[in-house]
């Protein structure tokens, strides 16, 4: 099962979106699948459901961040050229979805930003593009790692 496949089976599961996306590629990110789950698990509905920046783009850059991202000591070049990732990113995920705001992804969906999640029934499932997005986030992901591969995964 590829990465965009696994992440859509997560959010089918009852993961939020963020989850779904962190958790599918921690066989690459060499994380702990639990504790990937648990840092992953506040990014859902674009923040802790605030429907700020989506999920499954925080999820591709914090996969991003493990893989490529900086330590403690790196130079301002290091620093542009990470920033610079990120927003390629972005980018991709635009141009298959025009934004990257939760609450623009959702717009015309009856959607609150209250702190309790919505219950994952068939209905919720039918309407909801998330599952969408959640592929997307994977696919960009797996196609990015592919055309640059990151040090870590070459030892």
């Amino acid at each position: 099962m590829d990465h965009a496949d696994k992440a859509c089976e997560l959010f089918a599961g009852g993961l939020n979106c963020a989850q779904a996306v962190f958790g599918a590629f921690s066989d690459v990110t060499g994380m702990d699948y639990d504790l990937a789950l648990r840092l992953s698990s506040s990014f859902g509905g674009g923040m802790g459901r605030m429907r700020e920046v989506c999920g499954t783009c925080s999820a591709m850059f914090m996969v991003a961040g493990i893989l490529y991202g900086l330590g403690e000591s790196y130079s301002h070049e290091e620093k542009t050229e990470h920033y610079k990732r990120i927003q390629e990113l972005a980018a991709r995920f635009k141009e298959k979805h025009s934004t990257i705001i939760c609450g623009e992804l959702l717009k015309g969906l009856s959607v609150t930003s209250t702190p309790e999640p919505e219950k994952r029934t068939e209905q919720y499932y039918k309407v909801r593009p998330c599952v969408r997005f959640v592929r997307t986030a994977a696919e960009i992901l797996d196609s990015y790692i592919a055309e640059k591969t990151p040090e870590c995964l070459n030892k």
